[in-house]
């Protein structure tokens, strides 16, 4: 990328992905940890405690939908691989193209969609921790967007959907 203002975009994508990153590194961690405690209590102690089970779905949650959109932006999402290698060698890079544009269309519906279901259950809180349940509805919405806007991005620019080399076999 030659042009400036393409390379800060692309600048502030990447440190939106490491956010994400970090974030699933963090979420995975307090899932494992809520699951290990809570293991540990019912078998050791005989009780367990009622917010390790919630707490642990909040961050399976945010893993998965925050996941789905890494894999967007690292290129280790599920893809229709089959329409690129049907493609002819020419149509190649359309076929990338078209299925990138899918792939963003179905972030920014997700987003869409998920910020309206937010909206219908908004005001409910989280029954052992008292949470609002709008942190676990806006996942849906925020997963949407970035994965939007990571696809979006791959098809404006062209990048290849291949995974990041630490990713690689």
């Amino acid at each position: 990328m030659n042009n400036p203002a393409l390379r800060g975009v692309e600048r502030v994508i990447a440190f939106v992905a490491g956010g994400l990153k970090w974030s699933l590194i963090g979420a995975t961690a307090i899932m494992v940890g809520c699951i290990a405690l809570q293991v540990v209590m019912r078998y050791v102690f005989g009780r367990t405690p009622s917010w390790t089970e919630e707490l642990a779905v909040l961050m399976f949650s945010w893993s998965v939908m925050g996941g789905l959109a890494l894999g967007v932006r690292e290129g280790f999402h599920v893809r229709l691989d089959a329409v690129i290698n049907l493609a002819p060698p020419g149509g190649r890079a359309w076929a990338e193209r078209a299925i990138e544009a899918l792939t963003a269309a179905f972030g920014f519906y997700l987003a869409w969609s998920g910020a309206r279901f937010l909206d219908m259950t908004g005001g409910s809180v989280s029954a052992a921790i008292g949470y609002p349940i709008e942190m676990l509805h806006a996942l849906a919405p925020v997963a949407g967007a970035l994965i939007g806007l990571f696809a979006s991005w791959r098809m404006l620019t062209g990048s290849p959907a291949e995974p990041s080399p630490e990713l690689a076999p």
